[in-house]
């Protein structure tokens, strides 16, 4: 196996999302950080790169020197990917930058500002041949790889009921006011885009629900709350989905949520059966049936269908969870550039699924329409 050289923007001391990523792309042995540009605080950025023993020379201090400086480097040495790990209004300048110098790219979510930079990260990444990839994690848990098998198989029937739900309480106080600098630039409306919860947390829920079912939802009859006084984006969101061939659903999201750490739930019921999965205890899957007893499946157990085994590291019985989850990302993300494939992992479609799904529910909620719909005819 090829390891892969990454690079990555953002992510330096202090920050969360950089270590995970970091952690991640590390855990099967498919990538080696080489380079980064971690903050525009010069000091931090270099204190960041010695943490991690890159060589000075490309501890950059500036994404687009990185860029630059990667390119000039010989094909065998130079980063093969950048990771971007920076507040969402970066997101797009910086992964077309990237894609356009023949790197590809892992993002985090949400893919971008507004649909119309979605759509230019994907022209760029089909004009460019690179790939492109999302931070969606949830869906790397092997447990949502055993629920959207069984739903595809049929298990549960035609699909009804869709409930998904992520409850979060670290934004009940006004933190975002006291320096608190993960709260700060999320509830920015210049760093974080339109949506707060919604597109902080509220797009995981949008995500997964339709990754697991398979079934696009077609309209949003949504309600955006802010509950802290001051805070200048929404920190609730409730909102009720029309999923295409008639299946009906309900997102809730809340950062507000007092006392909740990262409640992550989603429930689907068929004609004959239901399932249930939860962020906190992510290595059982709940089936329930309407003439048999309910069902516990676990991850690492038997009876798992074909590709989940691939998903999971530890004998059955050992916890498993976040980090694992982001490494599958990162491993199929690998396989794609090595040229493997046969991997799937979040990517452009996924991310502009979501970004219409974050303009609808803005739109729904300020109007008084019931109904807005999610248009077709996403980049493939």
């Amino acid at each position: 196996m090829t390891r892969l050289r990454l690079a990555m923007v953002g992510g330096g001391e202090g920050a969360f999302i950089g270590a995970v990523h970091r952690m991640a792309a590390a855990l099967d042995g498919d990538w080696d950080l080489v380079a980064g540009a971690f903050s525009t605080d010069a000091g931090r950025n270099t204190r960041t790169g010695t943490q991690l023993g890159l060589a000075p020379a490309r501890v950059y201090a500036s994404f687009e020197a990185m860029i630059a400086g990667e390119r000039a480097l010989p094909a065998d040495i130079r980063a093969q990917a950048v990771a971007v790990v920076t507040p969402n209004h970066l997101h797009a300048p910086m992964a077309i930058a990237a894609l356009d110098a023949g790197f590809d790219v892992l993002c985090e979510k949400p893919m971008a500002m507004s649909v119309a930079e979605s759509e230019a990260i994907a022209a760029a990444a089909k004009a460019s041949g690179r790939h492109f990839a999302l931070a969606f994690t949830y869906s790397g848990y092997p447990m949502i790889e055993e629920a959207r098998a069984r739903v595809a198989r049929g298990d549960l029937g035609a699909i009804r009921l869709v409930q998904v739900e992520y409850l979060q309480g670290w934004l009940s106080l006004p933190i975002d006011g006291d320096g608190n600098r993960q709260a700060e630039w999320r509830t920015d409306p210049a760093r974080a885009g339109l949506g707060g919860c919604l597109g902080d947390i509220g797009t995981h829920a949008f995500h997964l629900a339709e990754h697991v079912c398979a079934l696009r939802v077609e309209a949003v009859s949504a309600d955006l709350t802010t509950h802290v006084p001051g805070r200048r984006l929404d920190d609730d969101v409730s909102a009720m989905l029309r999923f295409e061939g008639g299946a009906r659903g309900m997102l809730k999201a809340s950062q507000v949520a007092a006392g909740e750490e990262n409640a992550l739930t989603l429930r689907v019921y068929g004609e004959r059966g239901g399932l249930e999965w939860a962020q906190m205890e992510p290595n059982t899957l709940v089936m329930r049936w309407l003439d048999r007893p309910a069902e516990i499946v676990r991850t690492g157990g038997p009876a798992l269908q074909p590709g989940v085994a691939a998903l999971t590291r530890t004998p059955s019985g050992h916890p498993e969870g976040y980090i694992e989850a982001f490494a599958n990302l990162y491993r199929a993300f690998a396989a794609t550039v090595r040229g493997e494939g046969g991997r799937w992992f979040p990517g452009v479609v996924d991310g502009l699924r979501t970004m219409r799904f974050i303009e609808a529910v803005i739109a729904n909620a300020a109007s008084d329409r019931k109904w807005s719909p999610l248009y077709p005819g996403e980049t493939e």
